[in-house]
């Protein structure tokens, strides 16, 4: 029973840190839109203009992933060196300090801050690479699949919940003292419960401790190394501009609704739970049945051209309601194109 009970600890701590780094990875998606390029927010000088908003927030998209490209496999390296604990409590920490920062600058009206808070975020981030780190500690091959379909759920889960909450939390419509801070407020608090969370309850699944080479260019290392591989160059280059193109989708496509059809945080919100329960289905109804019948790369192959066409469908609507029906389809897409 006691054994039982260690297993199942870091199993549960593990899908609670994965569910809380994309919950607040999603929280960021309807807000940080509607911040930068609503003069209201003050964010910005009024005078600037709208393409040099659109400039800065990609900029401030960016910031994130680009850190996080430098810093999660330095953190990975140094969590085989003294542990995935001790790591991931650093992470986790490095999370709440940038929550924190972003909810102070938006407060202040500081876009150095916001930048900054962003940046700490991406570089102390190593939450994904610890977690699956921890997975693959405490799995044998029979529960491997299982324990990495546990962290794809929290994954989804996460994403969908996120940007849902992050717009309502922002919506003073529904409570007088909302505003754009309050999600970052409310994913700090939900990092602290994780912290305490990890302090207590989760025990250190690295079983021998690894001299890994620890630096900031292991991420270049990876990509090179990886076109090396001939077989698998191509595999790799269809994912990066499958994964590209989806993120520029996912980021700026708040940016297309406030232009063209004035969506407000909130709204922003209820769009993206509305897709994120597509690819639900698509991930939990669809993909199974198909996988049976077909190769993964047949499925690749479809559902990967289904939303290079679906895509520029949502250009075409004048009122917003049409394109309710165009998201369903490139939900179910993206979600076949993502596990295949």
């Amino acid at each position: 029973m006691a054994t039982a009970a260690k297993n199942k600890s870091p199993l549960l701590t593990i899908f609670l840190t994965v569910f809380i780094d994309l919950l607040g990875v999603g929280i960021v998606i309807p807000v940080i839109g509607p911040l930068m390029l609503d003069p209201t927010h003050h964010m910005l000088p009024l005078e600037m203009s709208m393409h040099s908003r659109t400039i800065l927030l990609g900029f401030l998209i960016a910031a994130f992933p680009l850190a996080q490209f430098f810093g999660a496999p330095m953190l990975g390296a140094l969590s085989d060196r003294h542990g995935r604990k001790k790591i991931l409590t650093l992470s986790l920490f490095g999370t709440l300090i940038g929550y924190l920062l972003f909810a102070f600058a938006i407060l202040e009206q500081n876009i150095y801050i916001l930048f900054a808070s962003r940046i700490l975020d991406g570089f102390t981030g190593g939450n994904i690479s610890i977690a699956l780190s921890s997975i693959s500690d405490v799995s044998d091959e029979k529960s491997k699949a299982k324990n990495f379909g546990m962290v794809g759920a929290a994954f989804g889960l996460g994403f969908i919940l996120g940007p849902y909450i992050g717009g309502k939390l922002a919506d003073p419509t529904i409570i007088s003292w909302f505003n754009t801070a309050t999600p970052f407020w409310f994913a700090a608090i939900l990092t602290i419960l994780n912290l305490l969370f990890v302090f207590v309850a989760f025990p250190e699944t690295l079983r021998e401790k690894r001299h890994s080479p620890v630096s900031m260019l292991t991420g270049m290392r990876n990509i090179g190394r990886a076109f090396q591989l001939t077989h698998l160059r191509t595999i790799f280059l269809v994912v990066f501009l499958i994964t590209l193109g989806f993120n520029f989708f996912t980021q700026f496509f708040q940016v297309f609704l406030i232009n063209k059809f004035s969506y407000s945080i909130s709204q922003i919100a209820d769009i993206f739970a509305y897709i994120g329960i597509w690819i639900v289905f698509a991930q939990g109804g669809l993909q199974r049945p198909f996988s049976k019948k077909y190769l993964p790369l047949s499925i690749l192959q479809i559902s990967a051209l289904g939303l290079g066409i679906a895509l520029p469908f949502l250009l075409m609507p004048t009122e917003s309601k049409y394109i309710f029906y165009v998201l369903p389809f490139i939900a179910i897409f993206q979600g076949l194109t993502q596990p295949n």
